[in-house]
């Protein structure tokens, strides 16, 4: 099998690279050998679509979150308190 059929018919790999730059960049290389796999396989390039909403969606996520800190009541830490102080009583 030739070094170019080997490019366009790994999807293992194309994948593999999808996930590597959403993190960092490809070097040249990489991204050679991605647009190559992703101009010949429609299912690569639907993960490549998906792979990247579901990152977003996680960032967004992770953002929204540190916004909304969530904290806990006084009540429920006074509780919670009482039970350490509980159980380290008993040992």
């Amino acid at each position: 099998m030739s070094y170019l059929n080997r490019i366009i018919y790994n999807c293992k790999q194309a994948t593999f690279l999808i996930e590597k730059k959403q993190l960092k960049r490809l070097n040249f290389r990489e991204e050679i050998e991605l647009r190559i796999h992703l101009a010949g396989c429609g299912m690569c390039v639907l993960y490549n679509k998906q792979s990247r909403i579901i990152n977003d969606m996680v960032q967004q996520l992770f953002q929204d979150s540190l916004k909304n800190e969530l904290k806990l009541d006084d009540a429920f830490k006074a509780d919670l308190q009482a039970k350490i102080e509980t159980g380290l009583g008993n040992n």
